[in-house]
């Protein structure tokens, strides 16, 4: 009786004995101290090793490796460590017993140790987990999903079925960090639709249970990148927890945020000024590491004060014989930013360069030509050795997308002509380009046509044979877009003189077939298209304004400037004017704060040209504390942005002190002025001196006529007079000057203070050439800048002559007796202007 109780208690001891027998295994494994020791473990209990042993054996593996600075060097030798080979062996026949987490953790480990994607063990694991996915929970199944993204698994059905999952499911997922790793591995795949469900459930969950993780905000601009779609509010919210986080990020985190930036058109001085004082710490971490340096100077290096560039530039001088090729090329990106002339520095890198040209990709030799370009370096033997790498490629390429990378860079290079194979090269791949390919093409061969000065009339003949081919298709392109989105997605590619001399009139047409579709979330690309365009249609315009007025809790306030900017630049009011400025500017009040002073010297400028001044706004920019940040965020501008946001401030100034006195603010541009203008302005063109002989003939000689005038608050006028009140001109005496060429002009204490008083009932006339850019492309409308400068010189006194480009040059004015009756008329008629 007593044995067959025994025999009977067995099997429950057995069962009993084995959770006991694997407790101290997994405790053992542990605590090890290194790969080592598990694997000795796995080497003498392999026979025996259950589904969460091994599981816990990958792990622990997996945990040592993080710890390693050798981190490749380290995972190829456990990869091919013996014991491994057989962990991963055992695990094959594990597979169907394991829980869920430990086969997706597993799967995960074996991904970060490189196993091969044909290994047994990753197929028994897919295979697997394939069946078990619908029941996986979130954090599972974003594991599961990297995995496959990992292996390029992105358009696979597998794929796919996570997709589906996570859109049945999306209304009760919680966890934000899960949702964001699914929203990355399925962003290939997203409907419309869908991306916006996505895109509103990250924001609900940001708002309600999110806990600021830098990796977790990252990875979902990474999804917005993806998808493009820089959808602003999420975007700001990202930025929040970077910049509130600004003390734990490491150099690969700030390079891949800045990155992400650029990619969605996001732009941040806060954001530069705080990763610039974190980049500025680690210069003494790296100064002995050049892989690590070279990156930190790559994103550094642009956006650092001048002492700091220049500590960079030596140190990375010191290192340039140590470079490698890719080194040597992320060093020439950012002193192409930095618009270095260190000629010395620059040398050295195209040195390095140099020896591995053969061994770039072509983007590479594009970014190279570029960059040598921007920083006018000039070396024949290298230009010789590029031109014929380029020219080898460009023979072998067969592709649309490279042939027009190839053809960009040759197009660059110096004395480049467009010779027989490379207009064959373009012709063959016509038919299967897209329309950005189509528009690198033609912006190439307008730099050819430009700079080519000394081609044959054949040569010439064959490159307008090729512009006509490349019209045709571009039309084509046009004429298949069946929606508003997929005619976005042509239009921002466009670049260049293309765009007004071709094709703007039927992209408008298609636009204006497609009104009805503008909204809120695509009011501001359209806009920007209108101002890149230089196209007043009123129709487009309306609709945008009534837009914004219907939707203006909708738009984020950093689409504002784009928004406002084709009213502003086409000098146009809808009909809805007061309402529709009022909205921008109420939409823009509590963002004040937020948005990069540049942008709000732009928005300011951009109002003030529509008669518009917002008074709070104006404040805030006309603010001590404000300049001195702008000053701040100048240093870090290229420079051509840098002065433009200059004179615009300037101008934006002299708006306000003309246009609202009341405002009680000061001109303080006075030195800049004078700095800007006591310069040599050039040559006048041909109309402006065919003006000046008759204007001297009409008034009585030089004398009665003043050339490149300077108006207080500095207006350029380019004819000035004065008449007494019997209409007889007055002379100017020593002032006058010739138009051949402006000199030097000899500054009074008080240039921005009262004119010279005139003689009782006299007038003081502003005469000036209107040339092409000072009108709509599409008809004889005065733009906004041109407007203002009228407006702002008849409230000085002035009477105000503005003579057409068109007029000028029209059959009615061909003669010079013409011409002559023509600006008599104008300044001697009755108050005609």
């Amino acid at each position: 009786m007593f044995r067959l109780r025994g025999i009977s208690q067995l099997p429950w001891r057995a069962f009993q004995l084995r959770p006991f027998s694997c407790e101290p295994l997994i405790i053992q494994m542990q605590d090890c101290t290194d790969e080592e020791q598990v694997f000795d473990l796995i080497e003498r209990n392999g026979a025996t090793l259950s589904e969460q042993q091994v599981g816990c054996a990958f792990n622990v593996l997996w945990q040592f490796q993080k710890q390693k600075n050798n981190l490749e060097k380290n995972i190829q030798y456990i990869r091919s460590h013996p014991q491994f080979l057989t962990l991963c062996n055992v695990t094959i026949n594990h597979t169907q017993a394991m829980p869920d987490d430990t086969l997706v953790n597993v799967l995960y480990s074996i991904k970060q140790f490189g196993v091969e994607s044909h290994h047994p063990l990753f197929g028994a694991l897919i295979t697997e987990a394939w069946k078990r996915m619908e029941r996986f929970d979130t954090n599972v199944l974003s594991i599961f999903s990297t995995c496959l993204a990992d292996q390029h698994f992105n358009f696979s059905p597998l794929m796919g079925k996570i997709a589906d999952i996570v859109n049945r499911n999306l209304e009760t997922i919680q966890d934000l960090r899960a949702l964001s790793v699914l929203m990355v591995s399925i962003s290939s795949l997203v409907s419309h639709g869908f991306q916006e469900r996505l895109v509103n459930k990250t924001e609900l969950l940001f708002d309600t249970v999110y806990s600021s993780k830098v990796n977790t905000a990252r990875r979902i601009l990474l999804f917005l990148r993806n998808v493009k779609y820089s959808y602003y509010p999420l975007i700001e919210k990202c930025h929040r927890v970077f910049v509130s986080n600004m003390n734990d990020l490491d150099l690969d985190s700030i390079i891949r945020i800045f990155s992400l930036f650029q990619s969605l058109q996001f732009h941040s001085f806060e954001f530069t000024e705080e990763a610039r004082r974190r980049l500025v710490e680690m210069i003494p971490w790296f100064s002995g590491h050049p892989a690590s340096f070279v990156r930190l100077f790559g994103i550094l290096g642009p956006v650092a004060e001048p002492e700091i560039r220049k500590q960079l530039k030596s140190t990375i001088l010191l290192m340039s014989e140590e470079l490698t090729g890719q080194q040597a090329l992320t060093v020439l990106g950012a002193m192409e930013d930095m618009e270095s002339r260190n000629a010395h520095l620059i040398k050295r890198i195209a040195s390095v360069l140099y020896k591995h040209l053969d061994n770039y990709k072509s983007i590479e030799l594009l970014k190279v030509t570029q960059a040598l370009n921007c920083l006018h370096f000039q070396n024949k033997e290298f230009f010789v050795k590029l031109r014929e790498l380029i020219l080898s490629r460009l023979e072998a390429s067969i592709t649309p997308r490279e042939i027009s990378i190839l053809v960009s860079a040759l197009s660059m290079l110096p004395f480049s002509h467009l010779d027989q194979m490379v207009v064959s090269r373009i012709e063959a791949v016509l038919p299967q380009c897209d329309f950005k390919e189509l528009n690198d093409f033609v912006v190439s061969l307008m730099r050819w046509i430009q700079n080519d000065h000394i081609c044959l009339a054949s040569t010439t003949r064959k490159q307008l044979d090729l512009l006509q081919k490349l019209d045709h298709w571009g039309h084509l392109w046009i004429q298949q877009s069946n929606s508003l989105d997929l005619l976005w997605e042509e239009l921002k590619s466009l670049k260049g003189d293309w765009l007004n001399e071709s094709l703007v009139e039927e992209l408008v047409a298609a636009l204006q077939h497609f009104v009805d579709e503008i909204d809120s979330t695509n009011v501001a690309k359209i806009a920007s298209f209108l101002s890149r365009a230089n196209y007043l249609d009123t129709l487009l315009l309306d609709r945008i304004a009534s837009v914004v007025v219907q939707q203006i809790e909708k738009i984020h306030p950093f689409s504002i400037l784009a928004i406002i900017l084709p009213f502003s630049i086409l000098n146009y009011d809808p009909p809805q004017r007061d309402e529709f400025f009022g909205a921008c500017v109420q939409r823009l009040t509590s963002y004040i704060g937020t948005l990069d002073p540049a942008t709000l010297v732009f928005l300011g400028f951009s109002l003030a040209s529509l008669e518009y001044f917002p008074e709070d706004l104006l404040k805030k920019i006309f603010n001590i504390e404000f300049l001195a940040r702008l000053d701040s965020q100048l240093e870090i501008l290229s420079s051509n942005l840098s002065t433009r946001v200059q004179f615009r401030l300037m101008e934006l100034n002299r708006a306000v002190c003309l246009e609202c006195p009341e405002f009680e603010i000061p001109w303080f541009h006075e030195r800049f002025c004078q700095g800007q203008y006591n310069k040599d302005i050039g040559a006048v063109n041909r109309a402006q001196q065919q003006i000046y002989q008759i204007l001297a003939e009409i008034l009585g000689g030089c004398s009665y006529v003043k050339a490149s005038a300077f108006s207080t608050y500095y207006h350029t006028v380019d004819f000035e007079c004065i008449l007494d009140k019997r209409k007889n001109p007055l002379p100017y005496g020593s002032h006058s000057i010739t138009p051949e060429r402006s000199p030097r002009i000899s500054w009074e204490s008080s240039t921005s203070g009262v004119e010279p008083r005139l003689p009782p009932e006299s007038e003081r006339i502003a005469l000036d050439f209107l040339e092409v850019r000072a009108f709509c492309s599409n008809i004889p409308h005065i733009k906004g800048k041109s407007a203002m400068k009228k407006r702002h010189l008849e409230i000085l006194g002035y009477r105000v002559i503005q003579v057409p480009y068109f007029e000028w040059n029209s059959m009615a004015l061909s003669t010079k007796a013409s011409r002559m009756d023509y600006l008599r008329e104008h300044i001697f008629g009755a108050g005609k202007s």
